[in-house]
């Protein structure tokens, strides 16, 4: 676990917390050790990396109300950044999976990836404290929070849709690359954007984030929240 923890920036005392933090349901199930994986870390992280998160945007917008303030946390805490920050440090590759879960694709499963990553700073709290998970996500991943926190509500149809779609139901949209042409220098993405079951809208783009970003707009385009009709499940 040693490059896990250089790509993190922070080593454990206890190394049983990180095994148990990278260790998928599935396996525990398949090994008949049902004690041992990272879903009670999963909760304690998501507690951790909210007020991690919570206090840092009330330090930073002095101006904003509650209102502002839960929508940007709530953008940085969903399940599409959370996949976003534990893509970053290829946390996928450490995952000890069952086997039914590794051969389905599970190590690039994106409820995969955002549980593991709250259960690893669920980990670090229980080893070093609230000091270091804070230090470890802000330093670690502060690139991709400033991108999410610069990025205004009103030009972000990622985080319209997820705002709208969950005034609906808890389940976040689910965007998957369906495919990507042309050279490396001029490469073209084709994004669809999913929720419970059924295809939202279909973007394409110079990148994956564009592809995606204009998915999220067709869906909101094709008004799929006003239409629920649109979006049950086939």
């Amino acid at each position: 676990m040693d490059s896990l923890e250089d790509r993190i920036g922070y080593h454990f005392s206890n190394s049983h917390l990180l095994a148990e933090a990278v260790t998928h349901p599935s396996l525990a199930y398949e090994s008949k050790r049902p004690h041992f994986d990272n879903q009670r870390l999963e909760y304690l992280g998501d507690a951790v990396i909210q007020l991690i998160l919570t206090e840092e945007l009330y330090a930073h917008f002095p101006g904003f109300s509650e209102g502002p303030l839960t929508k940007l946390r709530s953008r940085l805490v969903s399940r599409e950044a959370l996949c976003r920050y534990a893509e970053s440090i290829a946390l996928g590759e450490f995952l000890q999976l069952g086997r039914g879960e590794e051969n389905s694709g599970g190590r690039d499963r994106p409820s995969n990836l955002a549980d593991a990553f709250e259960a690893l700073f669920g980990a670090i709290y229980l080893d070093g404290g609230f000091a270091a998970a804070r230090d470890c996500l802000l330093n670690r991943f502060s690139k991709f929070i400033k991108e999410i926190t610069d990025e205004p509500e009103d030009v972000n149809p990622k985080g319209q849709l997820q705002e709208m779609l969950q005034a609906i139901s808890p389940s976040s949209p689910v965007y998957r690359i369906v495919s990507q042409t042309g050279p490396d220098h001029r490469k073209e993405f084709i994004s669809e954007v999913c929720w419970e079951g059924s295809v939202l809208g279909r973007g394409s783009g110079n990148s994956k984030k564009e592809a995606e970003i204009a998915a999220a707009s067709k869906a909101l385009k094709a008004d799929v929240c006003k239409n629920r009709e649109a979006v049950n499940k086939p």
